[in-house]
């Protein structure tokens, strides 16, 4: 069983920065993708950023691009997602998944395998 867990949510108030983490634990895998999503109350779950291991390859929503940069280790199946100058529009639960096998589409949280519980984001006005 693999398990994923996010930490470094929080309540903070527009303007200032978080760092969110994902590791997982569990049965070993190699993954070839991870990804956050977000999910704010009423609203669908949505992309935010994902990093291709592979080719180091990283992809932004428009609304984050800018102020969110996701990095983190292949061998140790970690993320992290820095969130600067944060919006009120921000406030969500933050997820981290993973994708094992290869794919182009890293923007579709149907692709991805693992899922971990969510973190939640506060940004206050």
């Amino acid at each position: 069983q693999v398990q994923l867990v996010e930490s470094g949510g929080g309540l903070v108030q527009a303007g200032d920065s978080l760092r969110l983490s994902c590791a997982a634990s569990g049965r070993a895998f190699s993954s070839y993708a991870m990804g956050w999503f977000r999910q704010a109350p009423g609203k669908e779950r949505e992309f935010v950023a994902a990093i291709r291991w592979s080719a180091s390859l990283r992809d932004y929503a428009d609304s984050v691009k800018g102020r969110f940069a996701i990095s983190g280790d292949n061998a140790k199946n970690t993320v992290y997602l820095q969130m600067n100058s944060l919006k009120p529009e921000d406030t969500a639960v933050y997820y981290c998944a993973s994708r094992t096998r290869p794919s182009t589409h890293v923007r579709l949280s149907n692709v991805y395998d693992y899922w971990g519980q969510g973190t939640q984001v506060t940004v206050s006005s």
